[in-house]
């Protein structure tokens, strides 16, 4: 005696029998297509997918990622394309829509719900293990494998979606309608387009809002990648504000930045003024250590970068050409080579330079030369931090006996 097949939760299903309303209900899913390589970074090619019930319009839409943001801007677009909204979207048990699933008890996303309140359609999952009950956004993405991507050829993601749309309209709109094949699918959407919800007037802002921390350096983390902000902003909490095509960087109501997304993996995107800004509030404490350690040295030193600014002098190139004279000769003989070029009306290190080499000659002292040390011999010289020798008892093991002297 044979046993029939148990077929268990899988099946065999029955066919959904009996067509929809018109402007009834819209199926939507995911669906992924490989892999696309962006620079370093490989990232999913996700397609997003709804159909009309009634009429088989379909809508595609490729995305890099199948995050919520991404999943309503697909819904925001599908709507536009097709002048109105469904009254039930029907969902397959994603993480997108169904967060909890107990029996009868439901828990959407709650921007998933927040979002349908906002368009006024009733968002509706398939019932546990039941994807006939979903069959046309399934026998659309396969028509969408065969008919639309199967040997494509596209240059980015912004002309895949082009070919999308101008597909979405074209052949697959004046394919055969499956309810009814004296029809076109184009045909059956004109009847049904007229009954479809308004779109609200007020569309929703999709933007991903990120939390990030900018550290010691003057840019923020997102999505792989670097992005430049002003250096007065740094270590600090701030909120990435971002589309599929820019990224503001935000701290409370104030727009710190605004740059180009990227989709490779560590790029720094930044904006000149920024990176500018940030070299010369560097120069300018650099300036500033420089003139703090030349008063100490040289106390004369002030005198006289005050009297070289009176006469339009720039300050940074004499701070510079004074440090070097510190370095050659010394604190006491810079002192003494200011007094001296003071007196006499020169405040330039020029005028500081004559003095030294005068007084150098009436001590008979050597000429001093500059010593710049070789990078090893400079790696050579520097302290070594001594190791603790306790460490080394742990590689001893503890069952070696000593060897006996006898």
């Amino acid at each position: 005696m044979r046993r029939a097949p148990d077929f268990g939760s899988l099946g065999p299903f029955l066919p959904i029998t009996g067509r929809f309303r018109l402007g009834e209900q819209a199926q939507v899913d995911w669906a992924q297509f490989g892999h696309l390589e962006i620079g370093r970074a490989r990232r999913p090619l996700m397609a997003f997918v709804m159909v009309l019930s009634y009429s088989r319009r379909i809508f595609l839409r490729f995305c890099l990622d199948a995050r919520m943001e991404n999943f309503l801007r697909g819904h925001v677009a599908a709507f536009t394309a097709w002048g109105g909204v469904p009254r039930v979207v029907l969902y397959d048990n994603l993480k997108s829509a169904v967060l909890e699933r107990r029996g009868e008890a439901i828990r959407f996303h709650p921007a998933l719900l927040g979002f349908a309140g906002q368009y006024r359609y009733e968002p509706r999952p398939v019932a546990v293990a039941r994807g006939n009950e979903k069959g046309r956004v399934e026998r659309a993405i396969r028509y969408v494998r065969d008919s639309f991507f199967a040997a494509r050829e596209f240059t980015d993601l912004d002309d895949l979606n082009v070919q999308a749309e101008a597909w979405c309209s074209g052949l697959a709109a004046d394919r055969r309608c499956p309810e009814d094949p004296k029809r076109s699918v184009r045909e059956a959407f004109a009847e049904e387009a007229s009954r479809l919800l308004p779109l609200p007037d007020n569309p929703a802002p999709l933007l991903e809002r990120v939390a990030v921390t900018a550290g010691k350096t003057p840019y923020v983390r997102f999505d792989l990648n670097d992005y430049s902000i002003p250096h007065t902003h740094v270590r600090r909490v701030l909120t990435v504000l971002a589309d599929p095509h820019d990224v503001r960087v935000v701290d409370g109501g104030a727009v710190l930045a605004c740059h180009r997304r990227s989709y490779d993996r560590g790029a720094q995107i930044e904006q000149a003024g920024h990176i500018q800004a940030l070299v010369e509030q560097k120069r300018a404490a650099r300036q500033h250590r420089a003139t703090d350690r030349l008063a100490q040295a040289a106390p004369a030193s002030q005198t006289l970068l005050v009297r070289a600014a009176e006469r339009g002098a720039n300050l940074g190139t004499i701070t510079a050409a004074l440090m070097r004279l510190l370095e050659r000769y010394g604190a006491t003989a810079l002192q003494a080579g200011i007094l001296e070029a003071l007196e006499r009306g020169v405040p330039h290190p020029n005028g500081v330079r004559l003095a030294l080499e005068r007084r150098r000659e009436q001590h008979s002292d050597m000429p001093p030369v500059a010593v710049v040390l070789p990078a090893h011999v400079r790696d050579r010289d520097a302290p070594v931090r001594p190791h603790a020798l306790e460490t080394y008892d742990q590689l001893k093991d503890p069952h070696d006996v000593p060897a006996s002297n006898d």
